[in-house]
């Protein structure tokens, strides 16, 4: 029987997609986070959400220069990782930050533009993790593609909610809009078509 060790890699890379978490906690725990700890663990969370969902879409660019069709098989993890810790970003700041003031939400939604596209960003999300098991991908066939494909906007709107989330330093966020092109321009066609084929001579 041979050994299926991609499977078997999923639960260490779990873990350790999981480990800013856990280290998020203990520290909130200690009383160690910086003096404004529902801020800090706001922004933490988000961070590691868009991180997690780059690394998502890199899984595609680098199938493509490696030729490696097993590492499509993290896609999935990765992105409902990246669901979670969106997830646990806006529950803080749902819970700790607005104290569930519903109000407060719609209102924020309504006037602060980097709150608008992130929670945008979040509503899109929705049914990609509601249909990323096998079993919806059969029952939707190629409409499950097609959805999917909301990734690319759901990308942009994120690396967008944290542009303009920053009020001073912007170099953070420009670096990560800087990762998301390059890894949108690498699926284009053209560029997708000359991979292949310098991939095939090196191959020969």
């Amino acid at each position: 029987m041979t050994l299926d060790w991609v499977a078997w890699s999923k639960p260490p890379l779990l873990l350790l997609l999981l480990a800013p978490m856990g280290w998020l906690i203990f520290t909130a725990l200690s009383g160690a986070l910086s003096a404004d700890p529902i801020k800090e663990l706001t922004h933490q969370t988000g961070l590691w959400a868009l991180r997690i969902l780059l690394l998502t879409l890199a899984v595609t660019p680098l199938r493509l220069l490696t030729g490696r069709g097993w590492l499509i098989r993290y896609r999935r993890l990765l992105g409902l990782t990246a669901f979670f810790y969106v997830c646990i970003h806006l529950a803080i700041y749902i819970f700790l930050d607005l104290g569930l003031y519903w109000s407060d939400l719609l209102a924020d939604i309504a006037k602060r533009p980097y709150i608008t596209v992130g929670f945008s960003a979040f509503l899109l999300l929705v049914p990609l993790a509601l249909t990323s098991t096998r079993g919806m991908m059969r029952r939707l066939g190629r409409r499950w593609v097609k959805l999917h494909r909301l990734i690319y906007l759901i990308a942009p709107l994120a690396v967008l909610h944290f542009l303009w989330q920053v009020k001073a330093d912007t170099r953070e966020p420009l670096i990560y809009a800087a990762i998301l092109f390059v890894l949108l321009v690498i699926r284009l066609p053209v560029l997708k078509r000359k991979l292949s084929r310098q991939r095939s001579r090196l191959a020969a």
